[in-house]
């Protein structure tokens, strides 16, 4: 068996021993132009080339949870395209997502800003009930981040394509119950996966209907969001923040007013990071499951785009 490795910006040596050890008897090689054919490839940003050169791959697993940038690629029919179940990455997110919530609901940025400038201040505690959180996307990830948010007792809600149940959440979903799920949040965590359909879905008319004084975090993909209909519904007043570990660009140009607008918290694509050990162990046991002709989880539905 042949495994080949083909990951942008991504330092091989430790992904190839530790891929050694748990796949052992198995080849495990670095892509370049020209190299034979592979039985599987573990991936993040191939380039054209490599697909183009790799039309026998049983399995082709990306390192990251988001394969929306692999999607864009013509891709061997026949390969099956696999995404990272979780490898650690759903207790980041619950991490961060519930530290931007928490930093915005007790207002500790307020209280940095005022202890920077040598100010004691007070603040006139809230109401969690005022404060009800929608988790938008309830895959793994969003699944996670929005039981963890239950435990510190917010009102939370979340909303999906298709139903989901999920204990203490109440959940919403399809195009019919989109409106009623952003007018009964007044935070908004974005996790859903890029698709056209999703392209952009955080604009002007989407974020005007959550509560007054809403706030939105954006963890998935920077092209969700319209950047100039959020800068415009926080100078507006309707919104008041957002934290931002996304973008369309990235590194985010350093001209982009999300830098230095007060009411924006910007973090560099850090929400949840791909552990590698637990990839390792992931993609070697589904890779056996192939190999065994057994059914795995995490092959991706083209056409649905996650």
């Amino acid at each position: 068996m042949h495994i080949t490795f083909c990951c942008a910006d991504t330092r091989p040596e430790p992904w190839l021993e530790g891929l050694r050890t748990a796949l052992p008897g198995a080849t495990v090689s670095t892509w370049s132009p020209g190299a034979p054919q592979a039985d599987h490839a573990v991936v993040w940003s191939p380039p054209q080339q490599f697909l183009d050169e790799q039309p026998g791959l049983k399995g082709l697993f990306n390192i990251g949870a988001g394969v929306d940038a692999l999607l864009k690629l013509k891709l061997p029919p026949g390969t099956k395209v696999v995404r990272l179940d979780d490898a650690g990455m759903s207790v980041q997110m619950a991490e961060y997502v519930c530290h931007a919530v928490i930093r915005h609901f007790r207002e500790f940025d307020g209280y940095e800003a005022d202890m920077a400038e040598g100010r004691w201040s007070f603040r006139k505690p809230r109401l969690r009930a005022e404060f009800p959180v929608g988790v938008m996307g309830l895959g793994v990830l969003g699944e996670r981040v929005a039981r963890a948010l239950r435990q510190f007792e917010f009102p939370v809600h979340g909303w999906s394509r298709s139903p989901k149940t999920i204990e203490g959440v109440q959940c919403h979903a399809g195009a019919g119950g989109f409106d009623a799920f952003l007018g009964a949040c007044r935070v908004l965590v974005n996790l859903l996966p890029l698709t056209p359909d999703t392209q952009n879905i955080l604009n002007r008319r989407t974020l005007s209907c959550l509560q007054p004084g809403g706030y939105l975090i954006n963890v998935a993909r920077g092209a969700h969001l319209v950047d100039e209909d959020l800068l415009t519904l926080i100078d507006s007043g309707h919104l008041a923040g957002a934290a931002l570990d996304v973008f369309r660009v990235e590194p985010l140009p350093s001209d982009h007013a999300f830098w230095t607008h007060p009411k924006i918290t910007v973090t560099p694509h850090t929400s949840a990071r791909t552990l590698r050990e637990e990839s390792i162990a992931q993609i070697a046991g589904k890779i056996r499951s192939i190999e065994r002709g057994e059914s795995i989880a995490g092959v991706v539905d083209r056409e649905r785009g996650y």
